[in-house]
């Protein structure tokens, strides 16, 4: 018997190149660092990160970049299993450009669709998700065909298991239009039991930007735990007994784009910890913090250790 992961992760992957020079246009950048990205494969690595085993179900091109990710992601402790390949196209390659603190135009090279996209429901290793004591699924997948079939099979499997989790990313050029994406939304919502989100992305799903009422808005969609993160106003956390709200950790900001990814990657340690929700946030918090003050994404992901070390040196008690 081969024991149950602790994640599967089902989304984006691709080559991220990030510059070298913050507070530049992208057309006068002369350098750039390579990694892997996309916001599934990031949750996986920061997982890992945790010491949890993790795996991702995504796609990549029969090229150099797929064969880097591939490779990248088993480097940094991911499980590449479930990492097929799709011939006939590219692998995605993302560029951002860096103003922080709050500034990060990101580019996304997709066209004419992405390989992850591709991902069936006949592909799928459908024991493996259901078994996994934590299943992450974001709302970008939900944006084409076949891969929105694909995802309804897994919540299917999954028969809306504790700790079936959607990471609300939406991102509006992936998308027909705002109502095509709140549709998708909103039939997701009906599988899972845990929503990650901030306050644009939750108008998009429950058509509220008011953090409390769109917690409770989605806590009426049957989610047993919504997550509103409300940038410099900190996180908020609704169950159907317990609200939260935890401050923000000040940093010098770097990079914000990977900061909600080593959230995820923090939360889904948490959660298999048995943590209370109070220690989940703070420490996810953290987390996320460290990855903003790094130029990377996945590489920035910190241990639990780093965390910790941070948490010590601030906690007030």
């Amino acid at each position: 018997m081969i024991a149950p992961l602790d994640l599967v992760t089902i989304g984006r992957s691709g080559v991220d190149l990030y510059p070298l020079q913050a507070n530049t246009h992208l057309e006068k950048v002369e350098t750039f660092s390579k990694s892997v990205g996309g916001s599934a494969t990031n949750v996986a690595i920061a997982a890992a990160r945790h010491g949890h085993s993790s795996a991702v179900i995504t796609a990549v091109g029969d090229d150099p970049f797929g064969r880097y990710v591939s490779s990248e992601i088993a480097r940094l402790g991911v499980k590449n299993h479930l990492v097929s390949v799709v011939s006939a196209l590219n692998t995605p390659v993302t560029f951002c450009e860096m103003f922080p603190p709050d500034n990060f135009p990101i580019y996304f090279y997709r066209d004419p669709i992405a390989p992850d996209l591709m991902i069936s429901a006949d592909s799928l290793d459908l024991a493996a998700l259901s078994s996994a004591r934590v299943y992450w699924s974001t709302v970008t997948g939900l944006s084409r065909e076949p891969s929105r079939a694909a995802h309804h099979a897994a919540w299917v499997a999954r028969a809306r298991a504790e700790f079936t989790i959607l990471d609300l990313d939406y991102r509006p050029m992936f998308w027909e239009s705002p109502a095509e994406a709140s549709k998708q939304v909103a039939a997701a919502l009906e599988q899972v039991t845990v929503a990650v989100g901030n306050r644009e992305e939750c108008e998009i799903a429950v058509g509220e930007t008011d953090p409390h009422r769109a917690a409770d808005a989605l806590l009426e969609r049957g989610v047993s735990l919504a997550i509103v993160k409300q940038g410099p106003k900190g996180v908020l956390a609704k169950t159907r007994e317990e609200s939260l709200e935890v401050p923000p950790f000040p940093v010098d900001v770097i990079n914000g784009l990977g900061a909600g990814d080593g959230f995820g990657g923090a939360l889904v340690h948490g959660l298999l910890s048995g943590w209370s929700l109070d220690a989940t946030l703070r420490f996810s918090n953290i987390a996320g913090a460290i990855v903003a003050s790094r130029r990377e994404c996945s590489t920035a992901m910190p241990t639990s250790e780093e965390v910790e070390r941070l948490m010590e040196r601030t906690d007030p008690r």
